[in-house]
């Protein structure tokens, strides 16, 4: 007798944790890759070689750069890419088939970084590059599911569930690989001919993330939907992903809510998204650790605070939305933020970081939480909602390219990394003043 596998309802617990079940499988990346082992291995890279620059791309360039222009193209090509799977998505009606081919891809770029070296620069730049591709796409396919399987009352508390299983997984898988870094001997690692017991341990860590990543998304995969199918005749396909773009535009002149609140998100995700990616790099540099193990340690912490405290955090901002509403709730967070980046500007000790990372834990999970379930309750009724998430993400990747330019230039215009915080400050004091002309229909959004 053949099974047919019943799917869920929409609003079922199954289905609701099957989708928050992604961030579990996903978000091992951006803390292990992203944020932890990997800035530590690629530094270690350069200092075993002595060098600061590479050759690559026609020309010399420095490492910290190297990265981070890699890392501009990537979220240029993410802004681009995501329109485009969306389109062909929506009018094939399977958006699942996208998101388990973009998870793959991130998986299996993660697992390639093992070989990431300076004599094989190109190979390794590409892995990276796609690393980053697999996951923000796939986590903005995943994000656009939300609309399709919560109702408007579910869509804050998922959210902040997904983005805390998130934070739990990505912290246990790196406390393994921390431990597999800091003891290699007990893991059975040892030194190589021209390679350290601690760098081959990372270079693991890079395959347990990929591994980690294809196997947990499969509860996912099983228990989601294909999605919905277009009706009427197919054309523009392929550019389809653009025209819908241009289509959700035209339907923000309609929809005044929504595109005030999409302008206060692009403002204050341009720093959240920022501040995420250059934290490390401003502790490293401006924080007077002592020594260079005092440095790693100390970062790694850090991160960990982070992550841990963003667990309470998410659930802390549900909870606050769900009494307050959610334009009151985003309005306070930003404010927050815009507090503790005038706070960054005065740091100096270790101890200092690691309140700071406390108090960012506490916001970071929550706006990212809320932002995206706060979207989901303001989109029009529609079964379109991959376009309408595709616009949301589009908007957050331009930002992030726009906020990392202006972080940099302002730092080298004025010699210090600390003033680019008080300017990321003020688009967090933009963002709040923007999210004031929010109107909010309910107490509840």
């Amino acid at each position: 007798m053949i099974m047919v596998k019943e799917l869920a309802l929409k609003g079922h617990k199954k289905l609701l944790n099957a989708w928050a079940f992604y961030d579990w499988a996903n978000s091992v990346y951006s803390l292990v890759i992203s944020s932890a082992i990997f800035p530590i291995f690629y530094g270690a890279l350069f200092r075993v070689a002595e060098i600061e620059k590479v050759t690559v791309f026609g020309g010399e360039i420095a490492r910290a750069p190297l990265i981070s222009y890699v890392s501009s193209a990537a979220f240029v090509f993410i802004a681009v890419v995501t329109p485009l799977v969306s389109g062909i998505a929506d009018y094939l009606g399977n958006k699942k088939i996208f998101l388990k081919f973009f998870c793959y891809l991130g998986a299996l770029s993660c697992i390639g970084l093992y070989w990431f070296s300076l004599e094989n620069i190109y190979f390794s730049l590409c892995c990276y590059f796609f690393g980053l591709v697999g996951f923000w796409v796939s986590f903005a396919i995943n994000n656009s599911y939300l609309p399709d399987i919560a109702y408007p009352e579910q869509q804050d508390g998922i959210s902040a569930k997904g983005f805390s299983l998130g934070y739990i997984g990505s912290v246990i898988l790196l406390l393994f690989n921390l431990t597999m870094v800091m003891a290699p001997s007990f893991f059975g690692i040892t030194d190589d001919v021209g390679e350290v017991a601690e760098i081959k341990a990372m270079k693991y860590s890079f395959i347990s993330v990929g591994i980690w990543w294809i196997v947990f998304s499969q509860y996912t995969f099983y228990h989601l939907p294909k999605g919905y199918k277009r009706e009427g005749e197919r054309k523009n396909i392929v550019l389809n992903g653009f025209l819908e773009l241009k289509k959700v535009w035209r339907q923000l002149g309609h929809e005044t809510r929504l595109k005030r609140y999409l302008a206060a998100f692009f403002v204050y995700s341009m720093a959240v998204q920022t501040i995420m990616l250059i934290a490390a790099y401003f502790g490293e540099e401006e924080i007077k650790w002592g020594s260079d193990s005092e440095r790693t340690t100390g970062l790694i912490v850090s991160i960990l605070v982070i992550q841990v405290v963003a667990v309470f955090g998410a659930f802390a901002t549900a909870r606050a939305s769900n009494l307050f509403g959610n334009i009151k709730t985003l309005i306070v967070v930003n404010i927050f933020w815009l507090f503790l980046c005038i706070y960054a500007y005065f740091l100096q000790t270790p101890t200092d970081f690691y309140l700071a990372a406390g108090l960012v834990g506490i916001v970071m999970g929550g706006i990212q939480a809320l932002s995206r379930s706060t979207y989901s309750k303001f989109l029009p009724k529609t079964t379109d909602t991959t376009s309408f998430f595709s616009f949301y993400d589009v908007a957050e990747k331009i930002g992030i390219v726009i906020g990392t330019f202006l972080y940099g230039a302002v730092a080298q215009w004025t010699g210090s990394m600390r003033n680019s915080t008080i300017f990321l400050g003020l688009f967090f004091l933009v963002g709040a003043f923007l999210l004031t002309r929010v109107k909010s229909d309910a107490k509840r959004s």
